[in-house]
């Protein structure tokens, strides 16, 4: 059976990757804080979350995850703050909202990954206290989350990575 050859890389070549993806990275993070901080939103480290999920090598492949996680975002937060609103933060509700989140995912014919990232977004939502009321929490997470995305597509499209990962 005939092995694959890889292209071998050098040791510095592989040391400047991992130190310009670093940074790359830094500045994105940093920047979507910023972002996020500038509108004022409770929970600017979902945007720096997003924006490490999102950050990719290539523009098509942050455009992929991008989607998925913009439309998952904004589906699982809408539903937590539907269910919420309707039925309070009990493990019943929670558990049917999960449920029928995985339901309107196929709907819309939205992968998997969306359906992770809504379940995220409707779990924040819906399980974790809050003084403020549902729907203004939903409102800050789609646009912590929406933030993290723009800014991780802007740095991707700005300053690509080359394919070549350490």
């Amino acid at each position: 059976m005939a092995e694959l050859a890889l292209p071998r890389v050098s040791t510095s070549a592989k040391v400047q990757s991992v130190i310009v993806h670093s940074l790359r990275t830094a500045i994105a993070v940093v920047a979507s804080v910023l972002v996020a901080r500038l509108f004022t939103l409770p929970e600017t480290y979902w945007a720096a979350i997003t924006t490490i999920v999102i950050t990719q090598s290539s523009l098509g492949a942050a455009l992929a995850v991008s989607r998925q996680r913009f439309f998952g975002t904004a589906l699982g937060a809408a539903l937590g703050a539907v269910a919420a609103t309707y039925f309070g933060n009990s493990l019943f509700a929670f558990g049917v909202s999960v449920f029928i989140l995985g339901l309107l995912r196929a709907i819309a014919r939205m992968d998997r990954s969306a359906y992770r990232f809504g379940g995220i977004g409707l779990t924040i939502v819906l399980l974790v206290s809050r003084t403020r009321p549902p729907w203004e929490v939903a409102l800050h997470r789609f646009a912590e989350v929406s933030i993290g995305i723009a800014v991780a597509l802007v740095l991707t499209w700005l300053w690509p990575e080359s394919e070549e990962r350490v």
